[in-house]
């Protein structure tokens, strides 16, 4: 006979629930390691065919834990996962447990394709640089607000022009100065680090094939180019390339029900940070690229029946399905074929 398994984790402790033959055998709590919960489960469940556990901030660590140890781990989307725990009269760690072993011993879940280490060494190399981007944006902005509030405006400048500017204001304003430095000081050490991993990431690009191969279309540049090739990973994860436009959120969503039947907006599923690094994209690839390719052409006549943003979007969801035909092919972009 055949265990099937949930495990409901969390920070601290994982609630674990073992059915075999349609019940509830076993269930228990265990510290959230895979080792600990490996050698639990080994002895309680010497035959699992299904471990089940959701998405989450632990499941790429788990997924690949457990799997090391043997152990058929499976990782299923919570939202699929969500609309069956929900029938549960009571919400409890324990329950979920038992859900998710139930929906293991049916087969009744989706399961989610785990990235491996490299490529989430990358993802989070992008995550890092973009935090601190945001960051260094964000001092300098709440310097500029500070300093307004005297009647000191910074001009609009970026880089060493703008501490020069800050600097400059401050000559004569002793007390102010000594606010507004350790905030510049800050501003000055987030930059530093920002370009310290932007240069790591431009290295890694350079190193990719795959980023060199999607960096020859105009808009596209290395931030871009490896969050793309890092979530795709393998081209044939996806047997259609629209399908990829479809998994970023880029598709509209639909409803029907008896006579109504309309679509909505897009469904904004699946990576938000890359959804918005190819909506950029598209965004230069309409009004700064000096590069004429059939994908700016119908962009631009698309622009004018539906609006800029749904035709950016329509734009950035067809650049998806070139980027991915592009690593399937190994081909260059070709600006006369690309609406191909």
């Amino acid at each position: 006979m055949s265990e099937y398994i949930g495990l409901d984790v969390s920070l601290k402790e994982t609630a674990i629930s073992v059915r075999r033959d349609g019940k509830r055998i076993w269930r228990s709590k265990c510290p959230s390691d895979p080792s600990l919960l490996a050698e639990v489960l080994r002895k309680r469940a010497p035959t699992a065919k299904r471990v089940v556990f959701e998405t989450g901030p632990l499941s790429v660590w788990f997924y690949h834990a457990l799997s090391a140890e043997g152990l058929p781990a499976i990782c299923i989307d919570a939202r699929h996962a969500k609309a069956a725990l929900d029938m549960a009269p009571n919400k409890t760690d324990a329950n979920d447990a038992d859900g998710l072993a139930h929906l293991a011993e049916v087969g009744f879940y989706r399961e989610v394709r785990v990235k491996g280490y490299d490529s989430m060494l990358i993802r989070t190399l992008v995550a890092a640089r973009t935090k601190l981007v945001r960051i260094t944006t964000e001092l300098s902005n709440q310097i500029r607000g500070l300093m307004k509030t005297f009647g000191l405006v910074v001009p609009p400048s970026k880089g060493g022009k703008f501490e020069d500017n800050v600097q400059r204001l401050l000559a004569c304003q002793e007390e102010l100065a000594r606010i507004i430095l350790p905030v510049l000081e800050a501003w000055r050490s987030m930059r530093a680090r920002a370009a310290e991993l932007g240069r790591q990431l431009i290295a890694s690009a350079r190193q990719s094939e795959a980023c060199q191969l999607l960096m020859s279309i105009p808009g596209v540049g290395a931030v871009t180019a490896t969050s793309f090739t890092t979530a795709i990973e393998d081209p044939a994860n996806f047997k259609k390339s629209r399908s990829v436009g479809a998994w970023l959120g880029l598709t509209t969503r639909r409803y029907q029900s008896g006579e109504v039947d309309y679509d909505g907006h897009i469904s904004r599923r699946g990576d938000a940070h890359l959804r918005g690094l190819l909506y950029e994209a598209a965004t230069v690839i309409l009004t700064r690229s000096y590069a004429d390719s059939d994908l700016r052409a119908w962009g631009l006549k698309l622009r004018e029946k539906i609006g800029f943003k749904r035709a950016a979007v329509a734009v950035a969801r067809k650049l998806a399905v070139i980027m991915h035909s592009m690593l399937k092919s190994g081909e260059l972009f070709n600006r006369v074929t690309s609406m191909a």
